[in-house]
């Protein structure tokens, strides 16, 4: 797995799975497990979604 996830839209993708994940805990609703979705793309620095489309946010840099 090649990184394809920078460094801003790794951070905003945690941030969006953290509050996924409260919204799920504060409405008692499975739907905020969605928000493992994010993190987990964040953490591994990629993301399944923009292979087809050649997308990458990662620069040369953040590779290391």
């Amino acid at each position: 797995m090649k990184c394809n996830v920078g460094t801003t839209d790794r951070m905003i993708r945690f941030f969006v799975g953290i509050i996924i994940l409260f919204l799920g805990l504060y409405y008692s609703s499975w739907w905020g497990l969605i928000g493992f979705i994010p993190i987990i793309s964040a953490i591994l620095r990629f993301c399944p979604a923009y292979v087809p489309f050649g997308i990458s946010t990662c620069k040369e840099k953040d590779m290391g």
